[in-house]
């Protein structure tokens, strides 16, 4: 494996490495966004409308026809499996689902107006409205002591608790009100009130029936126990709108059977009323059952109808064949037919009943289907052979004497009219009995049931909430991190060219420090040192890095044209005052000669850390109203000496621009061992390049975490564009993270004692 490909893939197990960091250094942010999480999935649980789902079992049988002119479909050839497809659609049609909605009463629906979120909840679970006041915190008790009425919004809240019933048993509206709102309030007494769009349509009284909108709404409420103010909304849907309800929510599928149709179907349906599942689903069997066996004895009906049209044309048909051979017979005396005629007549017979039948079944087709179909086609054909047939044995008639021929011809009308005839007459009463016995070809094999409760599934909800938790967590803190482009790392900063000095670790007891003045001085934005740690806590581990800072000064500024130290940073609250007060302290106990000078006279604080008076300061010197010796002032610490800012002046930049304050460091420096000068924030004002000038050393205090490396490196090009070189950095307020433990650069830091 070639270097860069080893290269490429150390990169990736550090970045790895340092996002497993980044989730440990915020474990408990993860764990409790992802409990909070957790609980919104149990409370969602337990609050949302539970679902449940039944489901009915029907079959639907092969048709069987109730016309005793036979199954045209075996005649034809038609397929005979069951059209399973048809009676779904028949199921779900609006002819089955329509009876169920006038059935049901789907069309009238009544809702409590319920509490915000947990209203239903309250409901369903059949919860009594509490029978103790709702007190206000802290003033109820007088509230209710002196007799105080309630606010009017508090006096008749529309709220329905579990206990509450209305009992509607009239609701009559005009089609035009069909979908509106009616809101019905229970009202003092014996009354209540009827409400459209929040206007009073009018007052009702419990048990009566009642005209309202001018007679478009007729409501009789026999019973309404709830107290005043107590809503709910009626509604009357358009019927189509209820059937779109009840069809959305059945499902219809087959059971069984790969490739084949089984017949058996089952119906389906899900809602948060297991009673209104049930009465649903019975409904809607019964009702497809009932339009089944309807359909059926339509069918009988249909074909006894053409039976009757036919029977008193074929009796008067009958009638005239059998005056006519009768009259024939009388004319010539009697003629008697050979054996080869009756078997002619006799094949007349049977081509003319089989005609007849043709006719019969015709009509039927002629029903179902148009000419050009493929089966009446074939009928079609059948005749034609038929008549076809019946002229070859007109044909052979012809060739027998005149006295045979007609005699022949006479008797076959009389014996096919009457074989006719009799026919149409059993078909008929095999038709009556066949629409008295009809009973259909669906059967309802199980009755509604309930499967059981479908949603909401708890414990998944609360697994999906928890994943989500996890990964909202996960990710806002991944997104944070790579939105926060702080430096981690002394690598960072000399990666653009600037060398680290010292790398001191965030100190809790100053974080401490700093809130306590916070609180106490009411300086809610600005930490402020109350005291210095390296006089309060010498071996803290801060101090100890201070130390090392100072260490590295002793040898940086051996070949310097002075001692003064300026001290300066990117940006505000990066910790350049607490690096300068403890450095001072420090060196001063390492029996040096130290000057401290806060030259920020916009917002210098140091002489807080040594609860020095700020009367006199740099500013006043530089001002003329005060001498140098006027303004150095001792501290606590032996060898330490401090200029605190003075009083704020308009100009500080201009101020510092003049000869006075050079003239002022060069006797300074011949005077301490070590002048240590704070400074503001170099991205902020002019005044470090015009201090920087004055001192052979500038340093950079740059915050763990808080200042990317793009504002290191523009807040030296900004030093250098003035002429001053940036010597080195020091990262404040390191922090042991995992992050950076795991990352890319690594963190090392002991304390030894």
């Amino acid at each position: 494996m070639s270097d860069s490909t080893q290269q490429g893939t150390r990169e990736e197990e550090i970045d790895l490495g340092r996002a497993f960091g980044i989730l440990i250094d915020h474990k408990w942010l993860i764990a409790s966004v992802t409990a909070l999480f957790t609980l919104g999935g149990v409370a969602y649980g337990m609050l949302a409308t539970p679902i449940y789902e039944g489901d009915a079992l029907v079959q639907v049988e092969r048709r069987s026809t109730v016309s005793p002119l036979g199954d045209l479909r075996e005649v034809f050839g038609e397929n005979s499996e069951l059209n399973t497809l048809a009676e779904v659609q028949i199921l779900r049609s609006r002819m089955v689902l329509g009876r169920v909605a006038d059935r049901l009463g789907r069309d009238t629906v009544i809702e409590p107006v319920t509490l915000p979120l947990v209203g239903n909840y309250i409901v369903r679970h059949g919860i009594e409205r509490p029978k103790f006041p709702l007190v206000i915190p802290y003033i109820g008790d007088y509230v209710l002591r002196s007799g105080i009425p309630q606010p009017e919004f508090m006096d008749r809240l529309p709220y329905v608790w579990g206990d509450d019933r209305i009992e509607i048993s009239r609701f009559e509206i005009a089609e035009s009100w069909h979908g509106q709102h009616i809101v019905i309030e229970r009202d003092i007494g014996n009354q209540y009130q009827v409400l459209i769009n929040d206007q009073v349509a009018g007052i009702g009284n419990l048990g009566e029936a009642m005209s309202f909108l001018d007679g478009d709404l007729v409501l009789r409420v026999e019973d309404f126990d709830a107290p005043p103010g107590v809503q709910f909304n009626l509604i009357r849907r358009h019927r189509s709108n209820a059937i779109r309800a009840i069809a959305n929510r059945l499902e219809v599928t087959e059971v069984g059977g790969r490739g084949t149709s089984t017949g058996m179907l089952r119906l389906t349906m899900s809602g948060p009323d297991p009673d209104e599942i049930l009465a649903t689903l019975d409904a809607v069997a019964d009702t497809f059952l009932t339009q089944n066996v309807e359909r059926q004895s339509a069918e009988a009906e249909q074909s006894l109808a053409f039976l009757k049209d036919q029977v008193p044309e074929l009796r008067s048909q009958l009638t005239v064949a059998e005056q006519r051979l009768s009259s024939y017979r009388m004319e010539l005396d009697s003629v008697d037919l050979s054996e080869e005629a009756q078997a002619t007549v006799q094949r007349f017979i049977d081509i003319e009943g089989k005609l007849n039948d043709l006719e019969f079944q015709r009509a039927e087709l002629a029903q179902r289907f148009t000419p050009k179909h493929p089966n009446y086609q074939t009928l079609l054909r059948q005749r034609s052979h038929l008549e076809a047939e019946r002229e070859a044995l007109n044909a052979q008639v012809n060739e027998l004497p005149a006295a045979q021929q007609e005699v022949i011809r006479l008797n076959r009308d009389v014996e096919v009219t009457q074989a006719i005839y009799v026919s149409v007459l059993n078909k008929m009463q095999e038709l009556q009995v066949a629409k008295a016995g009809t009973i259909g070809n669906v059967r309802i094999i199980d009755r509604a049931q309930l499967s059981g409760l479908v949603a909401p599934k708890k414990p998944l909800i609360t697994a999906l909430a928890t994943l989500l938790g996890l990964i909202f967590s996960v990710g806002g803190v991944m997104l944070r991190s790579l939105l926060r482009q702080g430096v981690e790392s002394p690598d960072e900063i000399e990666a653009v060219g600037v060398p680290v000095y010292a790398t001191i670790p965030l100190s809790s007891q100053q974080r401490q420090l700093a809130r306590l003045v916070r609180k106490r001085r009411g300086h809610p934005g600005q930490p402020i040192m109350a005291s210095i740690l390296a006089d309060r806590n010498p071996s803290d581990i801060a101090v100890e890095a201070i130390r090392g800072l100072r260490t590295s000064l002793h040898f940086a500024m051996l070949e310097g044209r002075n001692n003064c130290l300026m001290i300066t940073g990117p940006s505000p609250n990066v910790g350049k005052s607490f690096v300068s007060v403890n450095l001072c302290a420090v060196a001063a106990k390492a029996d040096m000669r130290v000057l401290l000078i806060d030259a920020d006279l916009r917002n210098g604080h140091l002489h807080r850390a040594f609860d020095s008076p700020c009367a006199k300061g740099l500013a006043d010197f530089l001002s003329g109203q005060a001498s140098l010796d006027e303004i150095m002032q001792p501290t606590s610490i032996d060898n330490a000496w401090l200029i605190t800012r003075g009083s704020v002046p308009p100009n500080p930049s201009e101020l510092l621009m003049q000869p006075r304050f050079g003239d002022a460091l060069q006797q300074l420096s011949e005077r301490f061992d070590l002048v240590i000068i704070d400074t503001p924030p170099v991205l902020s004002v002019t005044d470090a390049s015009v201090v920087g000038h004055h001192c052979d050393t500038t340093l950079m205090v740059v915050r763990f975490e808080a200042n990317p490396v793009r504002e290191i490196v523009a807040a030296r090009r900004r030093l250098e564009s003035n002429g001053l070189d940036v010597q080195g950095a020091i990262l404040n307020a390191m922090e042991y993270k995992a992050a950076t433990a795991y990352g890319k650069y690594g963190y090392y830091f002991y304390q030894y004692r």
